[in-house]
């Protein structure tokens, strides 16, 4: 591009007296386009910072990965548990038992998951003990039948800490009278809460050993769970670990455990984008209109620089400048603004709260109470590429248009 076409289109960005109407057009196209891309950095931001959060709900409470049979029990776990656990990238591994059950206090009833643990090695895998809101992890005792419940789940039952329950599991035994469920009396030591409701409300915790004596499962364990140095290499370390392992063995990871939910996350996500975006595809029509308006104002400019040499593709040029100004300049607006609402969202949000006396994200209704962000580079540069691109191909088509002005035709009637 040369100089001059430069200085001619930055020229045409400062008004005259007599062209204020097409100033303010361009001042809503780049206000516009800095609005979209503030909008799309900052949604994005809170969408990364709510995935982010609930993930770290989830893995709270889940491993990082798990090694279980075809069968529903591994009798030789030791064996396996040493390959998982010496693994380069797995931090933490244990057993663990799975299993269903109903828990009975008074007349309330209710559906659990029981996990039989070893109480110190688990608490490497999911730091259990810091959610502890009554008792502690480790009063779980081998042949002492404790149980850890979730929060909600000890509140609808009516249980306390130190309070009996009865738990029964499918696995009958047979009497001269037919299946009977088997009924094992336990003792409630702790109570936890993790903020999610799947295992608030439905998770309980017992002691491995007492695990094994009440779904009849001798020395075996349900699978080993492992904890990893990093948790986006968990499908690469599964794969891995499927290679070591006997071939009546699987092994799954957390992506795969809650695969629908992480899939949605991404979906809503990039709805989001999309349905954003047409933000910055709107400011962008307004380059449009305000290119062409300016191309029907300098006529005669046009006329004058096409009979002094300028050719059709320096016309092009100089208007193409004029319009990548505007988007450039609502580009830079918008991502200045959204860096900084996304990187102090966590302080605006109470603030407006506080000002208007509301509360977004009530406590009683949403796992998450505050409005987490996530701020993430190439989600920047994405929303930056975009909104540029968009503003270069919206000054071609008034660009072409200017190109195409005839000298003649332009000069007839001034």
């Amino acid at each position: 591009m040369s100089p001059y076409e430069l200085l001619i289109g930055l020229r045409y960005t400062r008004a005259k007296k007599r062209n204020h109407f097409i100033s303010f057009i361009s001042m809503i196209s780049m206000l516009g386009i800095a609005l979209g891309v503030a909008a799309l950095i900052i949604v994005l931001s809170v969408m990364n910072g709510f995935q982010k959060e609930i993930r770290a709900r989830i893995l709270g409470v889940t491993p990082h990965l798990q090694v279980a049979s075809d069968t529903g029990s591994i009798q030789d776990w030791l064996p396996i548990e040493k390959i998982v656990a010496t693994h380069p990238k797995v931090s933490a591994a244990a057993p663990f038992i799975s299993g269903q059950g109903m828990l009975s206090q008074n007349e309330n009833v209710q559906g659990v998951m029981v996990r039989g643990i070893l109480p110190e090695e688990e608490d490497r895998l999911t730091h259990l003990s810091d959610k502890m809101k009554v008792g502690e992890l480790n009063k779980l005792r081998a042949g002492e039948f404790g149980i850890v419940l979730g929060v909600d789940l000890a509140r609808s039952l009516g249980a306390r800490v130190g309070e009996s329950i009865l738990l029964i599991t499918p696995q009958g035994q047979i009497t001269p009278a037919g299946m009977v469920p088997r009924l094992k009396q336990f003792h409630v030591v702790g109570i936890f809460e993790v903020g999610m409701s799947p295992y608030d409300n439905a998770l309980a915790l017992i002691h491995m050993n007492d695990a094994q004596k009440l779904y009849r499962m001798g020395d075996g364990v349900t699978g080993i769970s492992a904890r990893l140095n990093d948790l986006d290499q968990a499908r690469s370390v599964a794969a891995e670990l499927d290679m070591n392992i006997p071939h009546n063995l699987y092994t799954s990871d957390w992506t795969r455990q809650n695969a629908n939910y992480f899939s949605a996350v991404q979906m809503e996500k990039k709805m989001m984008f999309i349905i954003l975006s047409l933000i910055v595809a709107v400011a962008a029509f307004n380059i449009v209109s305000t290119l062409v308006m300016a191309v029907t104002d300098k006529q005669a400019d046009i006329a004058i620089l096409r009979t002094l040499g300028a050719s059709p593709v320096s016309i092009m040029k100089i208007f193409m400048v004029q319009g990548v100004i505007i988007g450039l300049t609502g580009m830079l607006i918008g991502v200045v603004s959204g860096i900084l609402i996304a990187l102090n969202i966590g302080t605006i949000v109470p603030f407006i709260e506080h000002l208007f006396g509301v509360q977004f994200l009530a406590k009683d209704v949403y796992f998450i109470s505050e409005l987490p962000s996530d701020l993430q580079r190439s989600d920047v540069l994405v929303v930056s590429i975009f909104s540029f691109v968009i503003s270069i191909l919206a000054t071609l088509y008034p660009s072409w248009r200017a190109a195409q002005t005839q000298p003649a035709e332009a000069l007839r009637y001034e």
